[in-house]
Order: C-alpha cells, then structure tokens, then sequence
C-alpha cells in the first residue's frame, strides 16, 4: 500500500471528529460575525452537527488505529462516542430557555459544549498516554469555562473555580503517574505498555506506583471517592443546563477510558489496580447512598446520585471480564436517559419567575402537572432500581458481573446501598405527590425540556419491555476487548 494510500486511512478513521472540528470552527467565525443574533441558529446548528458526527461513526463503520497508533477506534469507542454525542445535542438543546431566563444566552455556549465533546472522543479514542492527556485537557478546558458560564452568579463563577483548581491537581496526578510509567516501561503507548508488563515490568513497584496515580486522575474525572470533593458544590453551583450536561457526558466519557486503559495497558496489572476499582466503587456507592439522605437541593442530591451510580459502574469494571464490560456499557446507556430525564424536569422549576432548586419546590406537581409528575416518579423509580423499570436491569447486571468475577460482599454492600439511597429517590416522588404547596412551579416556559422529559420516560418504561437490543449492543461493545 502506498503512503498516500495510508495517509488516506488514518484521515478516515477520524472522519467524525474532523468533522465536528471543522464545523465548530465555522460556526463560531460566523456566530463572531453576526453576533448576539446568531445564538439560536449556532445551538441548533451545532446540536445538529453533533447528531450527524454519531451518524458518520457508523456510516461507513470502520476499525483500526491511525496517526502512529495515537488513535483507535473499535466497538466498544464507537458506541461510547455515540453516547456522548447524543447526550451532548440534547443538553444544549435543554440549555436555551434557562439561559434566555437568566439572560446569559450567548453563542459562545453551545460551541465550548462542541469543543468539550470533541476532547471526549479523542480521550475514548486514546491508544497512547499523550493522546489520552491532550484529549483529557481539551474536555477538561471547556468544561470549567462552562462551569463558570454565569459571570454575574457569585455561585456559578466559584463552581468554575472549584473545578479548575481541583482539575488541575488531577491532571498533575494523572501526567505525574503518566511519566513514572513511561519510565519504566519505556513507552507511552498502549500496546507497548502491556508488551513490557507482559515482559517482566510489572513485577517493579514504581509501574504500579504510575498506574495509582494515572487511575486517580482518572477517578477524579468520573467523581469516584475519595476524588468526589468537586462534585456536589460544583454541580450545586454551575447553571442547571451545565450541572445536567456535567452529569452525563463526560462521566461516559471519562469511564470509557477507564476501562480501555485498565483494560488495554493494564490488564496484566489486574491483581493490583481490581483492589483499588473495587475499594473505589464500594465507597462511592456507600457515600453516594448516605450523604444524599439529608439533602434539601435536588442539584446536590443529584451530584451524590451520580457518585453513588459512578459506583455500581466500577463494580463492573472491577469484574473485569467480558460480561462485567458488557454490564458498564448497559449501565451508561441508562444512565444517560435517566438522568437528561431528570434535570430536563429540574430545568422545568419556576415559580413566579424565578427558578427554584430545592426538593420541597416540587410539591403539588402531581395534582398540576399530571403528566410531568408521571414522568419524574418513572425516573425516580429507574434510578432507584425498582423493577421492572431500566435502572433495576443495568444494576441487576452490574451485580451478577461482580458476582460471577466472586466479588460477593462488593455487590452484596451494593444492593444494601442501593436501598439506602432508594428512600431519597422515594422521598421525591412522596412530595410530588403527598405535600400541599401554596403555589405550585409554572414549568411552561420550555416545550423542549417537557419533550425531553417525556421521551425519556417512555425510553425508561418502554426498555422494561424490551431490553435486547442495547444488551445486544452492549455485548458487541464489549467482545472487542476481549478477542
């Protein structure tokens, strides 16, 4: 083959980010030439690009690694990136009535959300240390300019803050672990990584010391304990559109590649680094259950839901067997609808023209809204695993993953867990329904939101039904890590 004719390979193989990249790039000279006007027309504009980026995924499908093996795509990326695309079109899709109310609505938004998605499927696409920590920054930079999007809300900029600060000691963590493996196993790349562990590197204590600590910069990014600190005064203080994006993509984005680089260069440190998953994830479920209990902000709660599902997640990585892989993938694709559901109802609360964040706020929206009520109690139910809705099933399959790898008390503490922070999920829904309010919430202001909550819904009751075809997909995901 000739070397334009490979050129041409690595180019396609990357057709989708360049794509993305390239309209991002246009529509943001053309939001900088038009201005305030063009908001609108460049969120649904890159919300749609976003859209065809996951179509061109698929069309035409293609394997392999390109750019001297920096990049990989397979099934297990493919499906991850798809995910994250999608949840990230309908975030910016739910942002516009909450920043128009807040008059914070500039075009600058829906591209930093692009961009941002754009480092998320190079970090799912990382088949190199320096790939995976370009692809983490270029993520991890948008992120915390959104965080901090509100510049008038003292909230908003010290999330931001927060954020950026703790992210950079990650970051420092993850390139301080990066080195020490580049060190002693003398390359940065994926495969040449697990050859010289395979080789006898494993054996010295300084490759273990540099996994700990590329896999807690790792954990602070998918909000694992101990690396949670971030999360509940981040999501509590970023703009809600910010905390439901925050909640979803790149928690997807993140575990993906987790599980590549504990799956890929690692897998031979196995023994080692399933001590650290499945500490990490019995704590985050423990935590995740308890400290929600108390709390009167359904942001915050939200924020302690996401530590506590990030935990039933590295339970199946923990497993780390085929069917505990397939268990993640299953698990993400839930949780991604479950929660879009949940805050696209959050987005919804205002009452006399003010939007309200606290769970008594609710009250009475079973007897005035009917039907968003409906749509909040299923999601309440799916998250706290009660059959026969979505959320039971991805945890039914995370625990038997952990079970069948013999992680009996992991997924024994999770199930206890799991009731534990089903009463704050419940306790939702009882003020829904159960509490008299004064004045009910006036969420009319958005048909989006309430279209997004809706479908979601129905996606969570409609999976209880039918839950083959993304088990189906999940497994495909999942048998190209283990050929």
């Amino acid at each position: 083959m000739s070397m334009d004719m490979v050129g041409l390979e690595h180019w396609s193989l990357a057709r989708p980010e360049l794509f993305l990249a390239v309209a991002t790039a246009l529509l943001l000279l053309y939001g900088v030439l038009r201005g305030e006007v063009a908001t609108t027309f460049v969120s649904i504009a890159t919300s749609i690009a976003l859209i065809i980026t996951a179509v061109l995924l698929f069309v035409p499908y293609r394997e392999g690694t390109a750019f001297a093996q920096l990049f990989i795509t397979d099934r297990l990326t493919t499906t991850m990136k798809a995910l994250v695309l999608i949840s990230s079109a309908i975030a910016i899709l739910m942002s516009r009535a909450f920043f128009e109310h807040a008059k914070a609505w500039r075009f600058e938004y829906p591209l930093v959300v692009s961009l941002s998605t754009l480092g998320m499927m190079l970090m799912i696409s990382a088949n190199d240390l320096m790939s995976l920590y370009v692809g983490l920054e270029l993520q991890s930079l948008a992120l915390y300019v959104i965080a901090a999007f509100q510049r008038d809300s003292v909230r908003s900029t010290e999330a931001g803050i927060k954020y950026f600060v703790l992210g950079s000691v990650a970051s420092g963590m993850l390139l301080f672990g990066a080195s020490l493996i580049y060190g002693f196993c003398g390359s940065t790349a994926f495969v040449q990584i697990s050859q010289a562990l395979l080789a006898g590197k494993a054996a010295e204590i300084g490759t273990t010391i540099g996994m700990v600590f590329v896999v807690a910069g790792l954990a602070f990014k998918i909000a694992a304990v101990p690396f949670h600190m971030w999360t509940p005064d981040v999501y509590e203080g970023a703009p809600t559109p910010v905390t439901a994006f925050f909640a979803v993509a790149p928690k997807i984005a993140a575990l993906s590649l987790l599980v590549s680089v504990l799956m890929g260069p690692f897998k031979p440190l196995f023994p080692q680094w399933q001590q650290i998953i499945v500490a990490a994830a019995v704590l985050s479920m423990g935590w995740g259950a308890f400290a929600a209990l108390r709390q009167p902000n359904i942001k915050r709660l939200m924020a302690y839901s996401s530590i506590a599902n990030v935990g039933y997640v590295l339970l199946g990585v923990a497993a780390g067997t085929e069917r505990g892989i397939q268990s993640v993938v299953f698990f993400l694709a839930i949780y991604m609808v479950m929660n879009l559901g949940t805050f696209a109802v959050i987005l919804l609360m205002k009452r006399r023209n003010v939007m309200v964040e606290n769970i008594s706020d609710l009250a009475g929206l079973g007897r005035s809204h009917p039907m968003l009520a409906l749509s909040m109690m299923i999601m309440m139910f799916s998250l706290a695993g009660i059959p026969p809705l979505a959320g039971f099933w991805g945890k039914l399959y995370v625990f038997m993953a952990a079970v069948e790898a013999k992680l009996f008390w992991p997924a024994v503490l999770g199930v206890l867990a799991s009731v534990v922070a089903s009463y704050y999920y419940v306790r939702i829904v009882k003020v829904m329904y159960f509490d008299e309010s004064e004045e009910a919430i006036d969420p009319s202001f958005s048909g989006m939101n309430r279209a997004v909550a809706l479908v979601s819904a129905l996606l969570v009751a409609l999976f209880s039904l039918l839950p083959q075809p993304l088990s189906a997909i999940a497994a495909a995901a999942a048998k190209g890590l283990f050929p």
